[in-house]
């Protein structure tokens, strides 16, 4: 889940030497939060601490630093606003340390941000699921169709993530059992039996963080009024969203699809983030969703 951390482990076995760089402090405005980290090398960089010309002055100060094998590493402060020109009026103060195998070994964990359950592995998953390879997240991709699976990443062959998990299963809805408690999941499968058995299985379960479902307004009917009739309760049901996609964005595309769901995920608040509130209820309250299929 961390590109950086996967970046310092290949410079490493490459042999590449490389300084880190990484916000150790910051006050007011500021382009990134604290424990922030990129990698410079001679040629190359990984990881961003914001873009800018904070950015321009560290890679600037880690190359010297690559450059003169017997100066010391340590750290520099920047008062963003006086002394580099930026309007964020914050300060930063940064620290330089020499990439080595002890670094490896003590890179802080990074928490996935959300647990998925993806099921379906057609158009708009798959788009989904790329919208997701670069994040922090962790992702339980689920079809019964094996096929359906891309190989590669990208057109350029790139290789996916290991975040994001492709499971080929007969009876999918099965698979809900093993998710964590609040995980969030979206339902999209080639079938609409198929996503009635895996959304009420979700709905029976009740500890969803996020319970998204892909349709129109008319199949959220027809399937609340199923659900009903198999006596689950009203307040589970009022937490489906469906449709799903953040709302005032155009278009039917996939790739539209994903990016507007991938952002209303982003835009749900983990369980731990709102004490005292159910997850499902913080995620589900004020969200409204436009896409449809």
């Amino acid at each position: 889940m961390d590109s950086v951390r996967d970046a310092a482990a290949a410079m490493l076995a490459a042999g590449q030497p490389a300084v880190l760089v990484e916000v150790i402090a910051a006050k007011g405005s500021v382009p990134r939060e604290v424990g922030t980290r990129m990698l410079v090398a001679a040629h190359a960089t990984a990881g961003t601490i914001g873009g800018g010309h904070l950015e321009l002055r560290a890679i600037a100060e880690a190359r010297e630093l690559l450059a003169s094998p017997d100066s010391a590493p340590g750290s520099a402060h920047y008062a963003l606003g006086p002394s580099l020109g930026q309007c964020c009026g914050g300060a930063v103060t940064l620290g330089f340390a020499r990439l080595a195998l002890g670094t490896l070994r003590a890179w802080p964990v990074q928490a996935p941000r959300f647990h998925l359950q993806l099921y379906g592995a057609g158009h708009v998953g798959r788009a989904i699921a790329r919208a997701l390879a670069p994040l922090p997240v962790r992702v339980d991709w689920i079809d019964e169709r094996d096929e359906e699976f891309p190989a590669q990443l990208d057109a350029a062959g790139g290789v996916w993530p290991g975040h994001i998990r492709k499971l080929c299963v007969d009876a999918v809805e099965g698979e809900v059992r093993h998710a964590p408690p609040g995980a969030f999941y979206l339902v999209l499968t080639h079938q609409h039996d198929i996503d009635l058995r895996i959304t009420e299985a979700i709905l029976r379960r009740g500890d969803f963080g996020f319970l998204g479902l892909i349709g129109s307004h008319t199949k959220r009917q027809r399937f609340v009024h199923r659900f009903e009739q198999r006596g689950i309760a009203a307040d589970r049901i009022a937490r489906l969203t469906c449709p799903i996609g953040l709302p005032g964005i155009p278009g039917k595309a996939p790739e539209v699809i994903a990016a507007a769901v991938v952002a209303q995920l982003l835009q749900c608040p983990a369980p731990q983030q709102r004490p005292g509130q159910s997850s499902a209820s913080a995620l589900s309250a004020g969200m409204s969703s436009t896409f449809t299929v």
